[in-house]
């Protein structure tokens, strides 16, 4: 199983910004579609984010959209999910997942999979 190491969150104000990165130490990246997902206090994982392995294809859940950005550095075995306009709700620990399924317009655009592997995760705190 791939090894997966988020880095990069923080405590910000509303309206600022963040960019998590999701790194795969001494393993190649490039054939596994990477997604982020959420977990707040009491509530669910959600699904974030996703990026098939050449990068030209992505998802984003509704509440992101046009506020997240996904991309990936192959060179560098890295994904970012950049985080702009920050809001209370996006408050949550964030984790990086891979392999996972990535179908952008189907009609489930991200799951996990039994082979997908979990990073430990880096907390966003968007608090006034």
């Amino acid at each position: 199983q791939v090894q997966l190491v988020e880095s990069g969150g923080g405590l910000v104000q509303p309206g600022e910004s963040l960019r998590v990165s999701c790194a795969a130490p001494g393993f190649s990246l490039d054939y596994f579609a990477v997604g982020w997902f959420r977990q707040a206090p009491g509530k669910e994982r959600e699904g974030v984010s996703c990026i098939i392995p050449s990068g030209d294809s992505t998802y984003y859940t509704d509440s992101v959209k046009g506020r997240f950005t996904i991309s990936r550095d192959n060179a560098k075995d890295t994904v970012y999910l950049q985080m702009n306009s920050l809001k209370p709700e996006d408050t949550a620990v964030y984790y990086c997942a891979a392999p996972v399924s990535c179908v952008p317009g189907a009609p489930t655009e991200l799951t996990f999979t039994i082979e997908s592997s979990w990073g430990q995760g880096t907390q966003v705190t968007v608090s006034s």
